[in-house]
């Protein structure tokens, strides 16, 4: 099994084990064919001499010696004689069209060991069936290459749902792995950006719409205080999905400069944020400090206390602590907290729970804005219950010097 499976796994090796057992196979072949056709022209032209004996009419011995036949020579009598005298008796070579012992030895031959046409026959024939066996091995393997060729030309010309079989363990099956990956990545890349310009479309007109409203209302009087500071809510309200929304996109595109990578000191920023709403803030005393873009991280916590303010219904508590190579950031309210099955859903963009459209502020882009901003710093940001009733979102991210390579 240890053997096998590097062949199983490499396509390059079982197409090459294809050829060379192939050519393995006819060249021995071959070779044995020519060693038999070599034996058989041996044997029929060159004979070992033989041992003959000379006797007169009454059967007395009168000499012995022996007979050897020379190819194209034809066969010589070598015989000495008891007086001391040498005769020699030379038989002429048989021609050509002459039928004889050597002709009955032909007969009885194979036809492909007479050389020279039985042999190339007999190659000819080996070629052809070595050829014929290795052709359906090759295009077998071959065939998941044209299936997957097919795959990504329907993908290519827009059928985003196309997708290949996944077969074996080879190359192939790994590049149709890859393929299925990435095309499932591009399709819900292309679904998100969808949804994301169909809810901020939405989002648009509604402030849009409510300032239209009220300068329709005015009929040219000059606007109360109050219908200035609604004007003013509606316009800000705007001017921050607009500036969400191009964030998240710049987030999105990895080669877009968000800003310098620096050494920043979690527990000042903490202070700084939590200060600024109100919040309660725990640390352990020790330096924390993480390397990245500041104001994205400031951007992130900002978001996760606003999200906290807006639904907590007491105090909101930050805690600040490291763990193992991680600087970790604890947010927790004593809100109405998230449904378990509701944790991953409330980071996507504009996704916001049943009945929290109607609240004030808030545009559905902060938890998914914090989301991309932890994974461009290698972290990592997700949902809990929270011990004293609410729910505790933490923020993970690597401590400066943990080696982690930001994607800023």
């Amino acid at each position: 099994m240890f053997l096998i499976n590097p062949f199983s796994r490499r396509l390059y090796l079982r197409i090459w084990l294809a050829v060379v057992g192939g050519v393995a196979v006819l060249t021995l072949v071959v070779g044995w064919a020519w060693r038999v056709a070599a034996e058989q022209n041996e044997v029929q032209r060159v004979q070992a001499p033989r041992e003959v004996v000379l006797r007169n009419s009454q059967g007395d011995v009168m000499g012995n010696g022996v007979v050897q036949r020379v190819p194209g020579e034809g066969i010589e009598f070598k015989v000495d004689l008891e007086s001391g005298d040498a005769l020699v008796l030379q038989v002429a070579p048989r021609e050509r069209g002459q039928r004889g012992e050597r002709g009955r030895r032909d007969r009885d031959t194979a036809f492909w060991t007479r050389p020279p046409f039985g042999f190339l026959w007999m190659l000819g024939l080996v070629g052809i069936a070595v050829a014929l066996g290795v052709f359906p091995i090759i295009r077998r393997l071959l065939l998941r290459l044209e299936v997957l060729q097919r795959g990504v030309q329907r993908f290519g010309s827009g059928d985003l749902a196309a997708r290949v079989p996944e077969q074996g363990h080879d190359e192939v099956a790994d590049l149709s792995r890859q393929f299925n990956a990435a095309a499932a990545r591009i399709e819900a890349l292309v679904a998100s950006h969808k949804s994301l310009l169909a809810n901020a479309s939405h989002e648009l007109r509604s402030p849009l719409t409510r300032i239209r409203m009220g300068l329709a209302l005015m009929d040219g009087e000059h606007p109360s205080p109050q219908f200035r500071r609604e004007i003013e809510r509606n316009i800000s309200e705007l001017d921050q999905l607009v500036e969400e929304i191009l964030l998240a996109s710049r987030l999105d595109a990895r080669e877009a400069d968000v800003g310098d990578i620096e050494s920043v000191d979690l527990v000042g920023l903490a202070a700084e944020e939590c200060a600024r709403v109100g919040a309660d803030l725990e640390a352990s005393g020790e330096d924390i400090e993480v390397t990245g873009v500041a104001k994205l991280l400031r951007r992130a916590l900002r978001n996760l206390l606003e999200n906290a303010r807006r639904y907590s219904k007491g105090e909101v508590t930050v805690i600040l602590q490291r763990s193992n190579g991680w600087a970790q950031v604890r947010v927790c309210d004593h809100g109405p907290g998230v449904p378990e099955a509701q944790r991953e859903r409330i980071f996507e963009p504009f996704y916001r729970l049943p009945g929290a459209s109607e609240r004030a502020g808030g545009v559905g882009l902060g938890l998914a804005l914090v989301r991309s901003i932890a994974t461009r710093h290698q972290g990592s940001v997700h949902c809990e219950d929270h011990a004293g009733g609410g729910a505790c979102f933490v923020l993970r991210l690597p401590l400066a010097g943990s080696g982690a390579k930001i994607g800023a």
